[in-house]
């Protein structure tokens, strides 16, 4: 099995711009691409924030952070990372867009079975993924893996990882092993939907929703009450408004379809602020105002 020097991250968002974060701090080579070059710029100039903030705090050297930043490419051509030793998909929660990078991915490395292809997925099914590098070239379903990082990545401390149907069980070791050498805690979930963590969290958000909604009290009330009578850090109105209210709205849909079950549909509340364009912190208003970012 060959070492892990180089990870591929495939989007240059939050998520995907946190993973290569952590991979380059971490020690290792980091490609991070995405076919919109201002994008990138953006995970530049966050990279540097964020490092530069490190060394102010005292948690980290200038010279380690100025290494970091030296171990990270930033590419606008989908072919620089077929040098890589391990991919992590981190793009739009859109599974037609996922199936068709997995396909890409499978004719990309078919010739180099060693390569894990990771999905950052927080609700799509990595075994619908996997049959769609499957169905590009037979043998590299086998391949692909959940690798659930959360979101800010450099400061949680969790790694989901999803094993589909097809999932070679050296791959979900592997998986477990690189996350730990990221400084992470692996922990294994199967293929169902939502996983472990959408599948707990997103119902308990959508009942803060209803329970807004049939008056049993504001949200701030809401908020304030779990965190101090069940010790949440974020009420779950408040870590809605986080997350994103349609991002929620979407999970609790595949939630919904993956289960079978209509009871997991999003709050009519929640879908009317979504409607409304009130999707929380990125836009500066949903459950509550915020500064836009």
């Amino acid at each position: 099995m060959t070492d892990v020097k180089t990870i591929a991250v495939i989007g240059a968002g939050q998520m995907g711009g946190g993973i290569t974060q952590i991979a380059a701090t971490a020690g290792l080579d980091a490609v991070v691409y995405d076919a919109n070059a201002s994008q990138l710029d953006r995970c530049k100039a966050a990279h540097e924030k964020l490092l530069a903030r490190a060394v102010e705090k005292g948690r980290m050297q200038q010279d380690d952070a100025d290494a970091a930043l030296a171990r990270i490419t930033y590419a606008g051509d989908f072919d620089t990372i077929s040098k890589a030793d391990w991919v992590v998909e981190a793009v739009v929660e859109n599974a037609d867009a996922k199936k068709r990078i997995f396909s890409d991915l499978a004719h990309m490395f078919q010739q180099r079975s060693d390569v894990a292809l990771c999905s950052n997925t927080s609700s799509i099914s990595i075994t619908e993924l996997a049959r769609a590098a499957e169905d590009a070239v037979n043998g590299t379903g086998s391949r692909v893996v959940g690798m659930h990082f959360f979101y800010p990545v450099p400061v949680m401390g969790l790694v989901e990882i999803i094993a589909a149907l097809q999932t070679d069980a050296t791959i979900v070791q592997r998986t477990s092993d690189l996350s730990e050498k990221l400084g992470k805690t692996p922990l294994v979930a199967n293929d169902r939907a939502g996983f472990v963590s959408n599948r707990v969290l997103m119902p308990m958000i959508n009942e803060a929703f209803y329970a807004w909604m049939e008056g049993v009290a504001e949200p701030e009330a809401i908020d304030g009450i779990m965190k101090l009578g069940c010790n949440f850090p974020m009420g779950p109105l408040r870590l809605a408004d986080f997350i994103g209210l349609d991002t929620c709205a979407f999970i609790m849909n595949v939630l919904a379809d993956g289960l079978n079950n209509d009871r997991y549909r999003p709050c009519p509340l929640l879908n009317q602020l979504v409607t409304a364009g009130r999707l929380g912190d990125k836009t500066g208003r949903g459950v509550y105002e915020h500064a836009k970012s």
